[in-house]
């Protein structure tokens, strides 16, 4: 059995500039991750080959580009196709989160998320994720 490589690299996009703000404190300081945060999938996706994130957590409703939108270019994409993408969203039914994780997310993290535990809570679905 391998060792679990360290997460480091999480990128996020996110609309929201308040949630941006939250979420990139809860996981740079509290958490102690390297984070990109962008305000959406044009963005990140035209940075997210220098920054080459282990992890990539995607806000589900964005103008422009949604999340699943978001998700799908990365599957495209040769480099990215097996990064661990999980969405946050305040639409977590059991459906819906379901929805989500057919269409390739790891996990699903609801809106409001606790920043004191925000990075704990990503380590774990990354921990999971490389079962």
């Amino acid at each position: 059995m391998t060792a679990l490589i360290e997460l480091e690299r999480v990128l996020y996009i996110e609309d929201e500039p308040d949630i941006r703000l939250v979420a990139e404190i809860a996981l740079r300081q509290v958490g102690g991750l390297n984070v990109v945060t962008c305000a959406g999938g044009e963005e990140g996706l035209g940075l997210i080959c220098d920054f080459m994130p282990q992890l990539v957590i995607l806000d589900v409703m964005m103008p422009g580009m949604d999340g699943p939108q978001i998700l799908l270019k990365l599957r495209d994409m040769p480099e990215f196709r097996e990064t661990p993408v999980v969405f946050i969203t305040a639409k977590v039914q059991p459906d819906e989160v379901e929805q989500f994780k057919r269409l390739g997310a790891a996990d699903v993290i609801s809106k409001p998320f606790n920043p004191m535990t925000l990075a704990n809570d990503v380590r774990a679905i990354w921990a999971k994720s490389h079962d």
